[in-house]
């Protein structure tokens, strides 16, 4: 049997993306089913050309995304999850139009709204939360760290996972986020470090999930982590921003690369991906994953 021929038994998990309404991101769904992926985390966004000024807004970005989670499953038949919050950068830009105190005060509103999702099975977690990964002025990030204290609250009281949006960590940044995490009564390993650039050991991680950025190097590092890990690509699907994030093709062309080409001594490929495919899904979400059918990977380039 040549390589590309041997059946590919697990799922395929992009750990976090963002789609707009429309044919472009149903088209990146679909090309990430072909190449053999199963399983989306679909993170909220903003739809309009500025951030939410009001909660009705939020709502309504949240709906969209609901419905686009749907609409996703229903043409490519993707197991998509649903992740909602309000990106933590609004409250940044909102304040030139509306006061510091408003603007924290829509961000926790947003926020139970979300919350209330969760409950209602509509959505898995609460994301992207967290704080700016730029220079902000200090009132500005002191409501930031409010609204963050905020959503680890909420995900302890809703029992989900916090998706976490900051800046690239090192081990005494995920010391601090940690101990955020159980100042709010929220277990380390249900935060959730999104767009990890960088790889640490779980000893530097302080108990945190790392969803690190699928670059080839970078998955290579993760192989022989223990877990729990993800693999997400941070596709946008903005047109007006060209190659900002991988494409959505990218996690399943890992895949088949280590699948087809195994280049780790003494890893067995298999269950190293079974971390990020099936362990990590279970354990931070409580979701069973399979691949029905095992899939056969095409010929051509990871």
């Amino acid at each position: 049997m040549a390589p590309d021929a041997r059946p590919f038994p697990l799922p395929i998990v992009d750990h976090h993306a963002h789609l707009r309404p429309g044919p472009s991101g149903i088209a990146a769904a679909r090309a990430f089913a072909a190449h053999g992926g199963t399983d989306l985390f679909l993170a909220t966004q903003n739809y309009l050309p500025r951030p939410p000024r009001s909660l009705e807004e939020y709502r309504e970005q949240f709906s969209t995304t609901e419905a686009l989670a749907k609409t996703v499953r229903e043409e490519t038949g993707l197991r998509v999850y649903v992740v909602l919050a309000p990106y933590p950068i609004d409250l940044v830009h909102a304040v030139p139009d509306l006061p510091l105190e408003e603007a924290e005060a829509l961000q926790t509103r947003a926020l139970e709204l979300a919350s209330h999702e969760v409950v209602e099975h509509r959505a898995v977690a609460l994301g992207e939360v967290g704080l700016p990964h730029f220079p902000t002025e200090p009132p500005v990030l002191e409501a930031l760290e409010r609204v963050l204290e905020v959503a680890l609250r909420l995900a302890k009281e809703v029992g989900c996972p916090a998706v976490l949006h900051t800046d690239d960590l090192d081990a005494a940044g995920y010391r601090r986020l940690a101990e955020r995490g159980a100042h709010c009564g929220l277990a380390p390993q249900r935060m959730v470090k999104h767009y990890a650039r960088t790889y640490l050991p779980p000893e530097e991680r302080s108990g945190l999930t790392a969803s690190f950025l699928a670059k080839r190097d970078l998955v290579r590092q993760a192989l022989r982590d223990p877990g729990p890990w993800f693999l997400e690509t941070d596709f946008l699907d903005d047109p007006t921003r060209p190659g900002v994030a991988l494409p959505l093709d990218t996690v399943p062309r890992r895949a088949r690369a280590l699948w087809t080409n195994p280049a780790l001594p003494g890893v067995d490929t298999e269950a190293a991906l079974r971390v990020p495919f099936v362990e990590a899904p279970q354990q931070i979400y409580g979701l069973d994953l399979a691949r029905e059918t095992p899939f056969v990977f095409r010929e051509g380039g990871a």
